[in-house]
């Protein structure tokens, strides 16, 4: 995105954190593509037959967005990291509606590579969002690095932007909350 256009986003998302609704929808057409960018790779790591199409993503969350307190988003990469874990909210709650079980005992999701991992069903989606929960409860940090990763598509020097701190610290994180998340799916297998 060039520097005029990516100075244009963070320029309406402080507008609209400030409860301009006019300046979301102006935001929309400058951040569209790479939303729609971020939907399909959630979708890549759904199921085959899934029946969402990444548009459908796409306005959904932006819906949401435009239904909720705006959060204090500081640029391009902080918003996209949200709308993608609107976007994977979105994937879980219509995983849960179309009546998955949770934590299937037959679940095996390998994380050992997570930036690559297909999610070929809903039980595997719902494991994954839970252990992801379950890790939010317990390093936020580290939680937030998976989001934007592997939901969100984010470079680590775009994570440490958002989260201002370093990328070896990004990739640090990254690592151990791989290293659990795989420790915790392996245990929900075996329950």
């Amino acid at each position: 995105m060039a520097d005029d256009q990516s100075g244009q986003v963070t320029m309406l998302l402080r507008h609209w954190t400030k409860g301009d609704q006019k300046a979301l929808t102006e935001l929309l057409p400058l951040v569209y593509d790479e939303l729609r960018r971020v939907a399909r790779q959630h979708l890549q790591r759904e199921r085959p037959d899934h029946t969402l199409q990444s548009t459908a993503l796409v306005h959904e969350a932006f819906l949401r967005l435009m239904g909720n307190q705006p959060a204090e988003l500081r640029n391009r990469p902080h918003f996209i990291a949200i709308a993608s874990r609107l976007i994977r909210q979105i994937l879980v709650d219509y995983a849960r509606e179309r009546g998955a079980v949770k934590r299937d005992g037959g679940v095996r999701i390998s994380t050992e590579y997570l930036e690559g991992l297909p999610i070929t069903d809903d039980a595997e989606l719902i494991a994954l969002n839970d252990a992801l929960d379950d890790l939010y409860g317990i390093d936020e940090r580290q939680a937030k690095i998976v989001d934007m990763k592997f939901f969100g598509g984010l470079t680590s020097p775009e994570v440490a932007e958002v989260l201002g701190m370093s990328r070896a610290t990004v990739d640090r994180d990254w690592s151990t909350a791989r290293a659990w998340l795989h420790r915790q799916l392996s245990r929900s297998k075996s329950s």
